[in-house]
């Protein structure tokens, strides 16, 4: 059941409850006053018939029959009845049809006051009255047709206009979720028709600032981002199935070379040389898009600890080293602090280093080995590391493209590279909830700086968190 079917039968149930309790208060009032009514009737001529009958020189019950006819309406089916109570106060027939010793009993106790009493269509109204003749109960009765019959055709009437009030309320409300919630249909429509095959396509701006527009405004910004996303996938399986092709093109092209003919040695040597030369560079080419996707996980899986910068940073210069031998990474580091948190990271060792290596690495190779400097700074809630070269430097307007896969400044032609190294990193700060900032300009080198919050902040964090 569709949500605007679910609205129009909740509001119809909820306003045809309220007619419904509104019906019963009426009816039941009416009823009440109805009955009210004919027993104060009943009542009036009660005290009648005991007036006429022992006050005005004993008149017999026909005589106050007769000025009772002429005087007042007469009830349906009215009949008056004396009965006389004997010395030691029983009532004496003949009594009333359908009336119980009870009610003659309570109209005895009652001293004067009306005693009223059904029995089915009957009505009785009584009193008890002391004459110096002797003590008597006055009774009168009638049938409360007329009163019933409008109570019944009251109830007639408010069923028939609580069906009415029940239908039109229904379809009125049919009408108006209709047309509330036909921006909600458009949507529905107009999503289903977005594929990955068109996801240009967007919603169709509301008016307003209500409830409609903020959710097209958030499909059409959830709609750009999953576009940037598919082209920004499409991009790099673009660039990625690129530099596999390559090496994997010289690999066959040289085994086939090598296969061709027969050879003398040097001839294999050099092919062999150059198969193991283009396997290397798939190898890490491989690993490095291993690495770039790991980096998108949320950490929750990686192994993380407390990490002192200081050490880290050390440990990097000799992963450097390693690779490049002719390096000049100079460290500076501050003066250290008395706590240990507050030179220390919650992290992943192996992820960090890789992305410091990859930074300080790069400062290395696009300044041909020219000094590089590697520098802490402390503060109260955050550690930077400072990594300065003086290379090639990045061309001001390409900046904004480093974190793109596959992109590679104008400038870097003739340095080896696959355009990962600075995507992986800026995922792995993202993971340790720190962030990288590049400045740089064509010719001048290049300034990176890391920004992690130190151990001591991270309760702080996560509660922010």
């Amino acid at each position: 059941m569709t949500i605007q079917s679910k609205t129009t039968i909740l509001f119809t149930l909820l306003t045809a409850t309220v007619f419904t309790i509104l019906s019963i208060v009426v009816y039941y009032f009416s009823n009440k006053f109805a009955y009210a009514d004919f027993y104060k009737r009943l009542e009036l001529r009660v005290h009648i018939a005991s007036k006429f009958r022992f006050e005005q020189d004993h008149n017999t019950t026909e005589s106050f029959k007769v000025i009772q006819r002429q005087f007042l309406e007469r009830l349906p089916e009215e009949k008056s009845y004396i009965v006389p109570l004997s010395a030691a106060g029983v009532p004496q027939p003949p009594f009333p049809p359908n009336v119980p010793e009870s009610y003659l009993s309570n109209i005895k106790k009652a001293k004067g006051e009306t005693i009223f009493y059904q029995h089915r269509l009957d009505h009785y109204a009584g009193i008890f009255y002391k004459d110096e003749t002797g003590d008597f109960l006055v009774i009168e009765s009638a049938e409360n047709i007329y009163g019933g019959e409008i109570i019944r055709q009251l109830g007639y009437i408010l069923l028939i206009t609580l069906i009415a009030s029940v239908i039109i309320i229904y379809s009125v409300g049919l009408y108006f979720s209709k047309r509330a919630f036909r921006p909600f249909r458009y949507i529905t429509e107009r999503v289903k028709s977005i594929s990955e095959g068109n996801l240009h396509l967007r919603l169709k701006q509301q008016p307003g600032n209500d409830e409609i527009a903020a959710l097209v405004d958030t499909f059409n910004n959830m709609l750009d981002r999953l576009s940037t996303a598919f082209e920004a996938q499409n991009n790099f399986v673009s660039h990625a199935s690129h530099e596999f092709r390559t090496p994997l093109t010289t690999i066959i092209a040289e085994a086939d070379y090598a296969l061709s003919r027969e050879r003398n040695p040097e001839d294999y040597q050099q092919s062999l040389s150059n198969i193991v030369q283009q396997s290397e560079k798939l190898q890490r080419l491989t690993k490095g898009l291993l690495a770039l996707a790991q980096s998108g996980f949320d950490g929750k899986t990686q192994r993380w600890e407390k990490i002192r910068l200081d050490e880290l940073i050390f440990r990097i210069k000799e992963n450097v080293t390693d690779v490049e031998p002719e390096n000049k990474v100079r460290i500076k580091l501050p003066d250290l602090p008395e706590h240990e948190d507050d030179i220390s990271v919650y992290g992943n060792e192996e992820l960090l280093k890789v992305a410091l290596d990859n930074i300080v690495l790069n400062g290395c190779k696009y300044s041909g080995n020219a000094p590089v400097t590697v520098e802490l700074q402390l503060d109260k809630t955050q550690a930077i590391i400072i990594v300065t070269d003086k290379g090639i430097g990045i061309p001001t307007n390409e900046v904004k493209y480093i974190y793109d896969p596959f992109f590679r400044a104008s400038n870097t032609s003739r340095f080896e590279g696959y355009g990962i190294g600075m995507p992986l990193t800026r995922n792995i700060m993202r993971m340790h909830r720190g962030s990288i900032e590049v400045i740089s300009a064509e010719n001048q080198g290049t300034t990176i700086k890391v920004f992690l919050p130190l151990a001591s902040r991270r309760g702080l964090s996560l509660k922010q968190d």
